[in-house]
């Protein structure tokens, strides 16, 4: 059995590994590179109980099993490590504790931390480009294909119901199934497949190398802006790299994933925020000033399993913020599926046939 996955990040690449843990072969095809979108800049953050009480706890807490398990499994060297998670807030201007120690030495004063919600147990972060190349080379190292090139379009049987290979860039790949993992850019598949609509929300960072001495605490953060509250994410991670993230916003998904760029007023907004949280985020240790689109749909749960009235066709897209952290399980599952063994997880609300399928017309424009 042959399987194409279309799409090099996070979720193809954890899918590429655990079909070929099955003996399935694989080719993955990527346009642009290996974790070139999400996958690359993202924050890398972990939780293994936050999705509790949702459809999404189960996935979580296997896949956050699984990325301990794979830290012994796979050779490299991503950042894996267990972290403390605290929340709190930035003490505004006319505040009593403005001028306050924070209870963090390596925070600025006045930076309040409210409570612990994370524990070494229970939260833990990777860098995610390196864990992304990881698990892709893993793959490769057991047999799977990568291939760099853009995908045309779906190929199928001449009943039109099974698919039969993928279009790459106007040749013929033959396979068995196809696997649509392109993030956001899953959408320009609805073109071809019985798809939901997926969206790209954008999420700026920005990215400071301070050396392995910052503690390895996450935080979530309210900021006051002008009268308004901002939430603020600082991940510090193993390899020196901190990286932050705030001001989130809607807007056009580029065609090629490599063209995606940060706003700039986002990103000096956000840059006055990281100053005021500690002194060590200095402009001169600012190594990255980025942009991801993270995909999500309508209901806030990713699509993973069969594309509704096909045969062969399989989408695995829309996790959201938690894609670093589901897409072990995700791919683990997905494999399951296509191999016809029972899922670890139920996939059954992650279902793709739960959402109504994208008009195709309204990609006509792109």
């Amino acid at each position: 059995m042959r399987v194409i996955i279309c799409g090099g990040g996070v979720i193809g690449a954890c899918t590429a590994l655990f079909l070929r843990r099955h003996g399935i072969e694989v080719i993955v095809v990527e346009r642009t590179e290996v974790a070139a979108a999400a996958s690359g800049k993202a924050g890398g953050f972990l939780a293994r109980d936050w999705c509790a009480g949702s459809p999404l706890d189960a996935l979580a807490r296997r896949s956050f099993a699984l990325h301990a398990q794979l830290a012994q499994e796979i050779a490299g060297d991503w950042g894996y490590r267990p972290m403390t998670a605290y929340s709190g807030f930035v003490a505004s201007d006319g505040d009593p504790r403005r001028n306050a120690p924070s209870a963090l030495g390596w925070l600025a004063d006045g930076v309040v931390i409210a409570q612990r919600i994370g524990t070494t147990q229970t939260t833990a972060i990777v860098h995610p480009r390196k864990f992304t190349s990881a698990v892709m080379n893993a793959a490769i190292a057991q047999g799977a294909e990568l291939r760099i090139g853009r995908i045309t379009g779906i190929v199928r049987d001449a009943n039109g119901t099974t698919a039969k290979g993928v279009e790459v860039e106007g040749s013929l790949v033959e396979a068995d199934a196809v696997v649509i993992a392109m993030g956001p850019w899953s959408l320009l598949a609805a073109q071809w497949m019985r798809l939901p609509a997926v969206y790209g929300q954008r999420s700026p960072s920005i990215v400071y190398d301070l050396g392995p001495n910052v503690p390895a605490d996450a935080l979530f953060l309210e900021h006051d802006e002008d009268g308004s509250a901002v939430s603020i994410e600082v991940f510090p991670r193993a390899d020196g790299s901190t990286h932050i993230t705030a001001l989130s916003d809607i807007a056009p998904l580029p065609l090629d994933p490599a063209a995606v760029t940060p706003d700039v007023d986002a990103i000096a907004r956000l840059q006055i925020m990281c100053e005021r949280l500690s002194p060590l985020f200095r402009p001169e240790k600012i190594i990255a000033q980025q942009a991801c689109f993270r995909p999500v749909t309508e209901d806030g749960l990713p699509l993973i399993g069969k594309v509704p009235q096909s045969e062969g066709l399989y989408v695995a897209t829309g996790h959201n913020v938690w894609g670093i952290l589901n897409a072990p399980a995700t791919g683990e599952a997905l494999a399951q599926l296509i191999a016809k063994d029972a899922t670890r997880v139920d996939l059954s609300p992650f279902d793709p046939a739960r959402l109504r399928p994208l008009d195709p017309s309204l990609l006509q424009a792109r």
